[in-house]
């Protein structure tokens, strides 16, 4: 499912015009984001959580070349989802 498809979805349950629809899909998204920058845990009952975690330095391995490199650390999203979309998809 791409943001369009539920840009759809929301103008067919809502009776919202396709560009009101785009504007809360984009302000949901955004505001993920925004707490996710801030270092903020997301939590939307019965879907699932958005974190950030801290992935220390290392150092890895070029495949191509066997040379080892220095790998920065960085922060990355993580999403887990919640018990009832685990059950939704069994």
């Amino acid at each position: 499912m791409k943001k369009e498809d539920l840009v759809e979805l929301v103008h067919a349950k809502t009776q919202m015009t396709k560009k009101e629809a785009e504007d809360i899909i984009n302000g949901i998204f955004d505001s993920i984001a925004k707490a996710l920058k801030k270092g903020e845990d997301t939590a939307i009952s019965g879907f699932g959580i958005f974190t950030v975690k801290s992935k220390a330095a290392r150092v890895g391995i070029n495949p191509k070349t066997g040379e080892k490199i220095n790998i920065a650390a960085k922060k990355v999203a993580k999403f887990r989802p919640a018990k009832a979309l685990k059950e939704l998809i069994k």
